[in-house]
């Protein structure tokens, strides 16, 4: 791993930066391959590994809330089973797709779904009938699929799709949170496997996000579930105007 100090200065932050946005919302991961490219100077398939190890660490920290909430808990494993199976595909199918279709799809999505989570936000929420285990797996699989193509890490994707599906925010943010953790350990490795992991930058990425998982965590622990819809809602339209930005230039 080498990059210049001046480069460390400016990485460090912003990596923590997104570990306190995963910790507080599910979302954050999207941050750090942009941040490796471009401040960090690490070639992309090289940050695309790198990133996909590091979300491990931080998903750890939703292991509490899960083991407090049973039920939850029950209901998130054919999500994280069939994002184990897509992240693994989509590992292998990485140097074949065109990352950049696949970005502007997942730039629609996350704005789509950004502006109508704001507008419910003002609204009465009205929760719609749980997803069966059928649908949590067939989901799980696309956002596997999905996110190790991207290297976006699981839940700006998992988040937007069940904030559309209408399931409770409680759910939708810790199921983003976990559904890094499968998406980490299959497509991590296959990028080892294929040479492209580099082991130190992963580790320094994933505590950097671990620790500024737990700060956010606590930090979005104090709002209640009218005030978290409409801070995931923002940040998930912040995010797709900067994936748009990207995109554009």
């Amino acid at each position: 791993m080498l990059m210049s100090l001046s480069s460390a200065w400016i990485l460090l932050p912003a990596v923590l930066l997104a570990g306190g946005l995963i910790g507080a919302s599910g979302i954050g991961g999207v941050l750090l391959v942009p941040v490796l490219t471009q401040l960090g100077g690490v070639p992309l398939p090289q940050a695309i590994a790198a990133a996909s190890l590091g979300f491990a660490l931080p998903a750890l920290v939703v292991l509490g809330p899960l083991r407090r909430e049973h039920a939850m808990a029950r209901r998130c494993v054919p999500l994280l089973g069939g994002a184990l199976a897509g992240a693994a595909a989509g590992a292998l199918l990485v140097r074949w797709l065109p990352g950049a279709a696949l970005m502007a799809g997942v730039t629609l999505l996350v704005l789509f779904s950004g502006w109508r989570g704001l507008r419910a936000s003002r609204m009465p929420f009205v929760a719609a009938a749980p997803l069966g285990a059928p649908a949590l797996l067939g989901l799980g699989a696309l956002v596997g699929l999905g996110s190790a193509l991207t290297g976006t890490g699981g839940p700006v994707l998992v988040l937007p799709l069940l904030m559309l599906l209408r399931q409770p925010i409680v759910f939708a943010v810790v199921a983003a949170q976990a559904v890094q953790l499968p998406i980490a350990l299959a497509s991590s490795t296959v990028h080892a496997v294929e040479g492209r992991l580099d082991l130190q930058l992963a580790a320094l990425c994933g505590v950097l996000m671990l620790i500024g998982s737990i700060a956010g965590q606590r930090a979005a622990a104090g709002l209640d579930v009218r005030q978290l819809q409409r801070f995931v809602s923002m940040l998930l339209l912040a995010v797709g105007a900067w994936f748009a930005w990207l995109l554009w230039t």
